[in-house]
């Protein structure tokens, strides 16, 4: 690997890494616990389109390891790989059927990311009740997927070249 390339990747985890600081020091409204907007997706949306599939994965899993090492306990460390590998999926494989723009990849994402984390919350819990949880998931994935989908768009737009 080149030194262009490891400074990319050191450049969109650190961005990456630094909104998830950002997140988990912002108190979101809202009366179901986790709901948050999820604005380090806009660095993995951003390597996926922009480097690919692998890229974007080792952005985001590397994105989450060092926020649950640095601001969470292993627990949530888990619920947040569960639904990043669930979401990435997802996502890849939506993208690579090129039916999807990059709104309804980060939709997919956005839910399946919530999806993830409640199905580890439902089994280390051991009650399936947690799943009254997921209308309200559901949701909070569509508005924030919508959300960093257009965001993510215009921040390609004025990006430059490979």
């Amino acid at each position: 690997m080149n030194t262009k390339k490891i400074t990319r990747y050191g450049l969109l985890i650190a961005l990456a890494f630094i909104f998830s600081y950002i997140e988990s020091v912002l108190m979101v409204p809202v009366p179901v616990p986790g709901i948050k907007l999820g604005i380090a997706n806009l660095v993995v949306l951003a390597a996926l389109y922009r480097m690919g599939n692998g890229p974007a994965a080792l952005v985001s899993v590397v994105r989450v390891v060092l926020a649950g090492l640095t601001f969470h306990h292993a627990a949530m460390m888990l619920y947040s790989l569960a639904g990043c590998t669930l979401s990435l999926l997802v996502m890849l494989l939506l993208k690579k059927t090129g039916r999807f723009g990059m709104v309804g990849v980060s939709v997919a994402g956005g839910v399946m990311h919530n999806l993830g984390q409640l199905l580890v919350a439902a089994a280390i819990l051991e009650t399936p009740a947690l799943a009254y949880y997921f209308p309200a998931l559901l949701l909070s994935g569509c508005i924030a997927g919508v959300v960093i989908g257009v965001a993510g768009a215009e921040i390609l737009k004025r990006l430059p070249g490979r």
